[in-house]
């Protein structure tokens, strides 16, 4: 399922259903704390987990069963959302088709995309250079941020534009090898608690969550994800890298996310992917994405969204227009 256009983030950080309990954790490869949220949240026994952002590789959740040493007689249960991809793929040509025709198109336009980006990104940053001297030219770079912004929106109704001629070419629901596992998936949540969603790949985890209509099957029942499982549950998955190895990058709007969490852009991992000392970036960051609220989530970094509203741990940082790296309040 695909969101609608973003509404303006006025009333806050919310869980789009405020009936259901989410959680975003940071990466959990050098703090685990996925035990302890599933533990503090009462997610139950069975965890229907997902790890089709690992790809090949995910099968191989012996790491996540760890996790859950600290949560009694809790268990995972992988949903294979990528070996059942592939093995559809593999079995419906003609659905495969369709599929690479649909990825080719989005691959093409993020590449148009991203050259508009560069260069309204470069205006940016030499108005910034330029607003200290002259009043004008801090009115202008404050017009290019907003160009940026138009940019980005423009992109995401596109995205939206895509997804939706390409689901009606595809059919799923019309071949019987996407219903067979959507009905298998389907009944392996319906005897799950909770729902975990692993980083990894997050344009291939997004694709396979929305292929088998995860998002729609789980319904409001108790979600948690972290890195780039914490990015899908957000209206607009946006990758950013400030040194990338072909040289300095620039923040982009990837892919429009399942949505169940507004007024967030996730970031995980931002400090060694973010240049967060450098407070002209930081702010620029920041007003592109505003309204929305961009937090760094680190390791130990927790966002809980619950019916009583929403909190944040220590280790969870907000980017401020300010230009300033400062604990989450959220209230």
């Amino acid at each position: 399922m695909l969101t609608r256009p973003r509404e303006t983030a006025a009333a806050g950080p919310r869980a789009t259903n405020p009936k259901q309990t989410i959680v975003l954790l940071g990466p959990q490869t050098r703090k685990e704390t996925l035990g302890k949220a599933l533990k503090d949240i009462g997610a139950g026994a069975r965890i229907a987990t997902v790890t089709a952002g690992w790809q090949e590789r995910e099968a191989e959740i012996e790491a996540l069963q760890s996790h859950l040493k600290g949560t009694p007689k809790a268990s995972a249960v992988n949903l294979q959302l990528h070996s059942r991809a592939v093995e559809i793929f593999e079995n419906d040509a003609e659905f495969e088709s369709v599929h690479r025709l649909r990825q080719i198109h989005l691959r093409d336009l993020q590449r148009l995309y991203d050259v508009r980006v560069e260069h309204a990104m470069a205006a940016v940053a030499e108005l910034a250079r330029r607003r200290e001297r002259s009043d004008l030219a801090a009115e202008e770079w404050e017009s290019a941020i907003g160009t940026v912004r138009a940019l980005d929106e423009e992109h995401g109704k596109k995205l939206r534009t895509v997804h939706k001629d390409y689901d009606k070419k595809l059919g799923a629901g019309s071949h019987a090898a996407v219903r067979k596992h959507r009905r298998e998936i389907r009944k392996i949540l319906d005897d799950c608690d909770c729902l975990a969603i692993a980083g990894g790949h997050v344009a291939v985890l997004l694709n396979r969550l929305r292929l088998f209509g995860v998002a729609e099957a789980w319904k409001t029942r108790p979600v948690v994800g972290w890195s780039a499982g914490a990015m899908v549950l957000t209206e607009r998955v946006i990758v950013y890298h400030d040194s990338p190895p072909q040289g300095p990058g620039n923040p982009e709007v990837l892919e429009s996310g399942l949505g169940l969490v507004k007024g967030i852009v996730a970031l995980p991992d931002a400090r060694h992917r973010l240049r967060l000392d450098d407070p002209e970036r930081v702010s620029r960051f920041a007003r592109r994405f505003a309204p929305d609220r961009c937090i760094a989530m680190d390791d130990g970094a927790r966002l809980t969204f619950t019916s009583k509203g929403w909190t944040a741990t220590p280790e969870s940082r907000e980017l401020k227009t300010t230009g300033k790296v400062e604990k989450v309040v959220t209230k």
